[in-house]
């Protein structure tokens, strides 16, 4: 699967049998925040969530950005991946939503 940053639209992409998944990203304070993950559902489960994230995050690191997450899943991922030593953002609500 092939990865595509474009910076200008602060995003991740990937197009799998003709359908783009992305993650949306803001940078500020230091950090990477990823605010939204979408895998349309006709390509689901496939890792591609995971793989977007991680290309993401691993932007960030080399550019010494802090990982952080405002998407649900962002977050999730964070907490699997504690070597990335991510963080919650200040718009993550407790419930485990986000306020956007």
């Amino acid at each position: 699967m092939e990865i595509i940053h474009i910076p200008e639209n602060s995003r991740f992409q990937t197009t799998v049998d003709g359908v783009t998944a992305h993650v949306s990203y803001k940078i500020a304070d230091g950090g990477l925040d990823i605010r939204h993950t979408i895998v349309p559902e006709e390509i689901g489960g496939r890792g591609i969530a995971s793989a977007l994230v991680k290309a993401a995050y691993d932007y960030a690191r080399s550019q010494g950005l802090k990982c952080v997450a405002t998407c649900r899943y962002a977050a999730i991922w964070l907490e699997r991946h504690p070597e990335y030593s991510g963080e919650k953002s200040s718009d993550w609500c407790k419930d485990g939503s986000c306020a956007l």
